[in-house]
């Protein structure tokens, strides 16, 4: 899901677009060296993966984010959404809203983590004055035409993959272990295989790149500014390419604020269309 999902992303997923791909906006001193951490032989790699779906993301938190789609011709459209998720135990609740432009405005989306495994997920269309359920085999489809299925923006259970530790890279100035994830069969995913860099100590993936069923490279995820923001690391700017579409979605955190105490009220299908 756009917070905190670990198949595509983990955390806040905040995109941004265009040449900033070519590079990081990270502060190296900010996270200290980050040469160190956990060698691969004291790390498997469901263990990594493990620790990226367990890293601190608050309680709750409430954030107003930018959106920008950028087509193969330059032509760009600019959106504006407020999001707020919450921890119940280890699943968490979602709902966005989007405030502008007038042809948007209203629209809401709902990701709801079940304890027996998997996410349900409801979109509210204002002119329907109604949600509908997202089914199975609607989540390889775009959300609201961005560069993000459905798929991308549920978190899934570590053990729904395989997870190898291919390696270690730096991206930037940062350490970072390079994460191998395959689905297993069964799990139904449209993608073969998803490799992440995962920054080492604080363990936030700040590069994907995601693969179709044909095993080609299909999408580019990156980290372009990492902020440590109420003591939690937090995604606030980053982008996601679409290679194929050659079309880009970019998300810019405006302000973002943790453990405000949500109101359960927010995070329910019949509540979408009251606010």
């Amino acid at each position: 899901m756009i917070w905190n999902s670990f198949s595509s992303k983990n955390g806040f997923l905040i995109l941004l677009v265009g040449t900033l791909l070519a590079g990081f906006l990270f502060n190296a001193t900010a996270y200290g060296a980050q040469t160190s951490g956990e060698t691969t032989s004291s790390l498997t790699g469901r263990d990594l993966a493990q620790k990226v779906f367990d890293r601190d993301t608050g309680r709750d938190a409430t954030a107003r984010v930018e959106m920008v789609l950028l087509n193969k011709r330059g032509k760009k459209r600019v959106r504006t959404f407020d999001s707020f998720a919450k921890h119940y135990g280890s699943l968490i609740r979602q709902v966005i809203r989007f405030t502008t432009p007038a042809d948007i405005k209203g629209t809401a989306f709902l990701s709801v983590e079940k304890s027996g495994g998997g996410t349900q997920q409801f979109l509210y269309l204002p002119a329907l004055r109604r949600a509908r359920r997202i089914v199975t085999s609607q989540k390889s489809h775009r959300f609201v035409n961005s560069d993000f299925t459905y798929e991308d923006m549920e978190r899934r259970p570590v053990d729904d993959s395989q997870h190898t530790i291919a390696g270690e890279e730096k991206r930037g100035p940062l350490a970072c272990y390079v994460l191998e994830s395959r689905p297993k069969k069964g799990t139904p995913s449209q993608y073969s295989l998803v490799k992440s860099w995962i920054a080492k100590k604080i363990f936030v993936p700040v590069y994907m790149e995601l693969f179709d069923k044909k095993g080609m490279l299909a999408k580019k995820y990156t980290v372009l500014r990492l902020e440590k923001r109420q003591g939690i690391w937090t995604e606030m700017q980053t982008a996601m390419e679409d290679l194929t579409r050659k079309h880009s979605t970019a998300l810019s955190v405006e302000t973002i604020s943790y453990n405000t105490g949500l109101e359960d009220r927010l995070f329910t299908d019949q509540g979408l269309g009251k606010w």
